[in-house]
């Protein structure tokens, strides 16, 4: 499932099959056929690039991130592309559901089905395992905020497509992602438009996959013009890249944490503080006042610690209110689909990407230009029915049908 072996979601035949029908030769095949069309059936080609994926390339070619992000959005013009946007926009979505989420939960705890800890569910490797492996003890922990790869394919489909004046099958979108497991999950049902048959995501290359087009293209990136990367509407500001506090998998810890003690305790955290326990993979975050700990935060990445968490809720002995959970040892920096060093030097490269995914500026989600004003005007207010369903979404339990799978857990 992924190049480098390192880790594969439980993948059955049938995925497998999703899989290949997304890919940088299918994306080749959209921009082959618009260029033919007459301009009346030609589609919108939209794509929508990640943050860790930006962080990669920016090592391989030894560029800063912001002119990775610029350069790489002149090359998708440069084949056919028409818009190009920043996926970090679409995370200040994820993150403040994230936050509301939370709190509604710990609120209402002793009276709720959706139980605590809350379990982070941006990673598609891990929602695979939970659904198929343990759905009846995981999934009412899962949160129901969509990953930021997801809450885009809302915006664009719905919003921007209104904005085009054009049906969301008139659209294209594929998004650039440092995970094989993405394309699975832009395959899900739960993502799919039944009024115009149509995909929220259509297709979803990796950093990789990005990598060997401009191979095949003959491009070296760092020749490339800078060009700016798109806005979703006149109200987004996007004259560079942005980011998030809180690490390499979108800050989901640090940005509920900091949410969660000031709603729930009035406490502002000016530096989150994380402890290691087995490894820097597993760490825990507290909030404590008057020696009383009020809030009790994990990471588990990778899935020996991910077996570790299931095995503490197994027993009834989880201490946590919140786990940001990734499939992958490091997170999605060390995505499946991510480069590899040509000289096998993987932890030093891992380092480099780490360091160029910070020095993007960071944003407080709710200060983020137009994030507000499309709560406002596109979802009818935050916390509403169509916020609701184009921002959170909902899991189910899998038979696990033994010879389908790739992978014994």
């Amino acid at each position: 499932m992924t190049s480098s072996g390192r880790r594969s979601g439980c993948i059955t035949s049938a995925e497998s099959v999703l899989i290949t029908q997304q890919s940088h030769e299918e994306l080749r095949k959209i921009l082959n056929a618009n260029k033919a069309a007459a301009p009346d059936h030609r589609k919108l080609v939209v794509a929508s690039v990640s943050p860790q994926s930006v962080a990669s390339l920016a090592a391989r070619f030894q560029l800063n991130p912001t002119d990775t992000a610029r350069k790489l959005t002149s090359f998708f013009k440069k084949i056919g592309v028409h818009y190009v946007f920043d996926t970090a926009f679409s995370r200040n979505f994820s993150l403040i559901e994230s936050q509301r989420e939370f709190v509604q939960r710990f609120r209402s705890q002793a009276n709720s089905r959706q139980a605590l800890p809350v379990l982070a569910s941006t990673c598609p490797g891990w929602i695979c395992y939970a659904e198929k492996t343990h759905s009846s003890l995981l999934l009412p922990h899962l949160s129901t905020a969509r990953s930021p790869q997801q809450v885009m394919g809302a915006l664009v489909k719905d919003f921007f497509a209104r904005q085009q004046h054009l049906t969301p099958d008139r659209l294209y979108h594929v998004t650039v992602m440092p995970c094989y497991d993405k394309k699975l999950e832009a395959s899900r049902p739960d993502f799919f438009n039944q009024e115009f048959q149509t995909r929220d995501v259509d297709c979803v290359i990796t950093t990789g996959e990005v990598f060997r087009l401009l191979e095949e293209e003959g491009v070296l990136l760092p020749d490339l013009e800078l060009a700016p990367l798109d806005a979703l509407s006149s109200c987004v500001s996007v004259e560079e890249p942005t980011s998030h506090r809180g690490g390499g998998s979108g800050g989901y810890l640090e940005h509920v944490f900091r949410h969660a003690a000031r709603e729930l305790f009035g406490i502002d955290v000016a530096e989150v503080t994380y402890k290691p326990l087995r490894n820097k993979d597993f760490q825990e975050v507290t909030l404590e006042r008057d020696g009383q700990v009020l809030l009790h935060f994990a990471t588990a990445y990778g899935f020996r610690n991910i077996q570790n968490l299931v095995q503490k809720l197994k027993r009834g002995r989880c201490p946590y209110h919140y786990v940001e959970v990734m499939a992958c040892p490091s997170g999605c920096l060390n995505g499946g689909g991510q480069l590899r060093p040509p000289d096998g030097h993987s932890k030093e490269l891992l380092q480099q990407v780490e360091q160029l995914y910070r020095e993007v500026r960071t944003q407080v989600p709710e200060d983020v230009p137009g994030v507000l004003e499309l709560y406002g005007h596109w979802l009818q207010g935050e916390g509403s029915d169509k916020a609701s369903r184009l921002l959170h979404t909902q899991y189910h339990a899998v038979e696990r049908a033994g010879s389908s799978f790739s992978i014994k857990w």
